[in-house]
């Protein structure tokens, strides 16, 4: 039977897990970063978005282990489409380009109104 599993899901203390005004420049929203920014800094992420270097350690174990044996993703759409500030949405291609993060199933959460 399928489980649902929930890892690497950053919330701050105030229950938070998304900063506002998100946009182009600020794809985590103002301030996004102070939220995932122990996320960036590590080894496993480096190497996720074809970077080398990266902080080994407690992060990196973590972030790592989070990966492991994934078997699809669930995203909101903010993470996946365009921002409220992108005039063209037709023509949005997403935030990682030819190359995104997820290499397996992701699978859209976009709640309506």
């Amino acid at each position: 039977m399928p489980r649902l599993v929930v890892r690497c899901f950053a919330i701050s203390l105030d229950g938070f897990s998304a900063a506002p005004d998100q946009s182009q420049e600020a794809p985590f929203g103002r301030d996004g970063l102070r939220l995932m920014g122990w996320a960036f800094a590590t080894q496993h992420f480096s190497a996720m978005f074809g970077r080398g270097g990266g902080a080994e350690g407690i992060d990196n174990d973590f972030a790592s282990r989070a990966d492991a044996n994934i078997g699809a993703s669930i995203l909101g759409r903010r993470m996946f489409g365009p921002p409220p500030d992108v005039q063209d949405k037709a023509a949005w291609r997403g935030w990682w380009g030819d190359n995104p993060p997820y290499h397996h199933p992701v699978f859209l959460c976009s709640p309506t109104r």
